[in-house]
This record gives C-alpha cells, structure tokens and sequence, in this order.
C-alpha cells in the first residue's frame, strides 16, 4: 500500500488525478489553494456534477409513478420520497466528508467488517449491478427508435460496446468530472427535464387519477418515503465522496477541512437540484393519472407524457434524457470505484481497475435488464440499510468512542436486514416471525428497531465495560 498524504488521499488515487491545473477562471490551483472554498460558481458546478452522479434511470422513474398512483395525495408522498432519496443520501455524503472514506468511517466497528463491507458496496453498486443496468435501460429507451432491428439479439450487445467504451474513454480522468457533468451533460439532462416537466405545467397532459393508489391509502408520507428508498442513492453517497474530494482539490482547495466542507456545500446543492427534479417529475406523474391510472411503470408514464406533449418528437426527447441520466452515472461510478480499488488495492493502476471493471460491467449486461433487476433486489436490500444506519451513526457519533454502541448498532441491523434479503429473494412463502413482528417490518423497514436498540445497549455495555477498566487501574 502506499502512503496517505495530508488530505487523506493515496498516492495511487492522486496519481488518477492528474497533474494540477488552471481552473474555468484562469486561476492556477497553486494560487487556488489559498482559498477557504470555491465560492457560489464553483460550488454550483461541483453540486451539478454531484446530481448527475446520482440522477439515472431509476431516479428518473419513480416519481412519475408515484405521482400517478398517490393521486390527490402526491404532495405528502413527494415529501416522504424527498426525505428519503435526498435527505439521506446528502446526509451520508457529509458523513464521508467529515471521515475520510468509507473504510475511515466503518474502520469504527471492525477493520475486517470494514474491508468487506466496502469491497461488497463498491461491487454491487458497480460492475455486478449498478453499472451494468445504466446501459440495458438506456437500450430498452432507445430500442423503440431502432424498429425492427432493436429486437434482434445483437443489438444489446452493439449498443453495450458502444455504450461502455464512451463512458471508459470519459471516465479516464476522474479528476476532470467537474468538466464533463459539472458544465456539459449535468446542465444538459436538467435543461431537458425542464423542458419536458414544463411542457406538463404549461398544458398539463391530463388530470389527477380518481382514486388513491392501495399502497398510499393510510399512510401517504411513508409510503412515499419507502418509494425513495428504491432510489439506492444511500449506497451510490458512500463511493461518490472520494472522486468529489478529488474534484474539489483540483479546483484549488488543499486543506482536508476546506475540502470536506465544500464536498457537504456541494451535496447541499445536489440535493436543492434533485428534491426540484423530483417535485417536477411527481408532478408531471399526477398529471398523468387520468390518462394512465393503472400505470405500473414510471418509464411508461414520462414516454406517454413526451408523446403527448412533443408527438414524435416524444420519443427521442426521452431516450436522449434516459440515455444521457444513465450515461452520467456509469461514467461516475466507474471513476469513484476506480478511485477506491486504486487506492486501496494499488498494484493495479487506476486506469486498470476502471478498465476491468468496465469489461465486467460489458459482460454482465448483455444477460439483460430482467436478469439484472432478479438479483439486484436480495443484494441491495442487505446492504442499504446497514448504510443508512453506518451513516447515521457517523453523523451523531463523530469521533473514536462508542465502539460496542456502532458495533451493536449495525450488527443488529445487518442480522435483520440480510436475513430478510435472503428470505426475499429466494424464499419468499419462509415465515420469520420474529422478525416480521418488528414495527416497520411491512414497510421493509424492520431493521429500525433493532439497530436503535443495538445503539442504546451498545452505549451501556460501553459505560460498563469503561468502569471495569478504571476500577482494574
């Protein structure tokens, strides 16, 4: 392993960096580096890059949807969905920015837990999972504007190649993300959206649905936020704080705390660009619900809204919109995994890794978006939850104390959470009846309880076990 320096990066990731540069204003990172933060412009491009790293496909479909099925009660659902798929993904973002990385924060619990955890992050939001899905549902928007050619077998395959070597070639300079997102695509997808959220607020589509979907009858507000926790935005914040630090110093800023502080502004703006994206997008789903109140696919919903505002213009508005969204986050996430591996694992450089993991991703695409979504949704749901709750933790309990409060708090957690995954996927008729008599437990929110509780008897084993050793002196 090589060295860490002062700002808490390995000679490997700032190798991917590159060699200083002049920034937008002409400015030299040398005279750059005096400054305590990048001001209002340079905040607002690293919070656009930020957005683009997160907004793809299935952020783009799920509040349509949900606009379509809570109907008259969409205002409180968006406010349950923003709470979760902005809220909590900013919150992590200042979590990693105040640790370092995700290893420095999760090192708390058990240096072996950490590297696992980690490792199993890292992979299942990018080549196993994530990564790979960005380009089958980009081919399954564009596809319609292929006819007959889009259903022939290698048409996947030639998109897929086509796909991943432009995202490689942009993914190349991690450090340069700012550049691409932060001034090119970010504000491209966002003037799109936009234009297409506007078109529904200018003529609306239709009206409201007649009646409130079941799974927004009683509780509207939680349902919603259930509906942000499929976003998996929680997960995607642990990996993307370490290439928005390394954006962050090549604009000028060197001091650790400097730097933390504009990644938590930066977040900040992604999340204000985000929660208006998603107020709009849910909008334009509860303008849709008389045209399609039985709809069961948020893609389907934004399609028929582009139809029916552009004609067939519709159709290529929204392939460009999920293609450029997906093509976003495949090049952020392949920069911010290959980053870590770089750094943490450094006999590969950082090109290597990004290349290897760009290969895995083209392979394991071209088995399909069907088979991709039947063993994603075991995979993140064991790992989401012990990330909202190891974010949390390293919110509220900053510092190096309270080992046995983290270790009971997120090991208590991951027993529910993986234990309900597992059942999920591949047992689903399995009874747990202990677990499922958990407040919460319908919600698929279970795991509440447990690590709340696993906390608070956490802190008493620490206070014990503190005396212990001071009456042993």
């Amino acid at each position: 392993m090589t060295g860490r320096g002062e700002d808490g990066t390995s000679a490997a990731a700032a190798r991917a960096c590159g060699a200083p540069r002049r920034d937008a204003d002409g400015q030299g990172a040398a005279q750059g580096a005096a400054a305590r933060s990048l001001g209002l412009r340079g905040g607002l491009v690293v919070g656009v890059t930020l957005f683009s790293m997160f907004f793809g496909a299935g952020n783009l479909i799920l509040a349509p949807l949900l606009g379509v099925q809570a109907a008259s009660q969409t205002p409180l659902a968006t406010l349950g969905f923003l709470i979760s798929a902005v809220g909590l993904p900013v919150l992590t973002i200042a979590a990693i920015a105040l640790s370092g990385t995700v290893r420095d924060l999760v090192d708390r619990i058990n240096p072996f837990f950490s590297e696992v955890f980690a490792a199993a992050v890292y992979l299942a939001i990018g080549p196993f999972l994530a990564i790979p899905r960005t380009a089958t549902t980009s081919f399954e928007m564009v596809r319609p504007l292929l006819g007959d050619a889009g259903n022939a077998p290698m048409a996947l395959a030639a998109f897929s190649v086509a796909f991943f070597t432009l995202a490689f070639a942009l993914a190349l300079r991690p450090s340069r993300l700012t550049e691409l997102m932060g001034r090119l695509s970010g504000p491209s997808l966002v003037a799109l959206i936009v234009l297409l959220v506007g078109a529904c607020v200018v003529s609306p589509p239709g009206t409201v649905a007649p009646a409130v979907g079941k799974g927004y009858v009683a509780n509207a507000g939680v349902a919603g936020f259930v509906c942000g926790y499929q976003t998996m935005d929680v997960l995607a914040s642990l990996a993307f704080g370490l290439v928005i630090a390394l954006n962050v110093r090549e604009l000028g800023l060197s001091d650790p705390t400097d730097v933390a502080r504009q990644v938590i502004r930066s977040g900040a703006v992604a999340g204000v660009i985000l929660a208006l994206i998603y107020c709009g997008l849910s909008y334009l789903g509860f303008s849709m619900g008389s045209v399609m109140p039985d709809a069961a696919n948020g893609a389907a919903v934004i399609a028929a809204a582009a139809a029916i505002e552009f004609g067939g213009v519709g159709s290529v508005l929204v392939a460009v919109i999920f293609a450029l969204a997906c093509l976003n986050v495949c090049i952020g996430l392949i920069c911010s995994i290959g980053a870590y591996f770089a750094e943490r694992y450094d006999r590969l450089s950082y090109r290597q890794w990004a290349l290897a993991i760009t290969l895995v991703s083209l392979g394991l695409s071209n088995f399909g978006l069907t088979t991709i979504l039947g063993y994603s949704v075991p995979l993140l749901s064991a790992l989401y939850p012990v990330a909202i709750c190891i974010a949390v933790m390293g919110l509220v309990q900053r510092g190096g104390g309270n080992a046995w409060a983290w270790r009971l708090a997120v090991g208590l957690c991951a027993i529910d959470s993986v234990a309900v995954a597992l059942r999920d996927g591949f047992a689903p008729k399995l009874e747990l009846p202990l677990l499922d008599q958990l407040p919460l437990a319908d919600l698929s929110m279970g795991w509440v309880l447990p690590a709340v509780a696993g906390f608070a008897l956490g802190l008493v084993v620490e206070r014990v076990v503190t005396s212990r050793t001071a009456a042993a002196r």
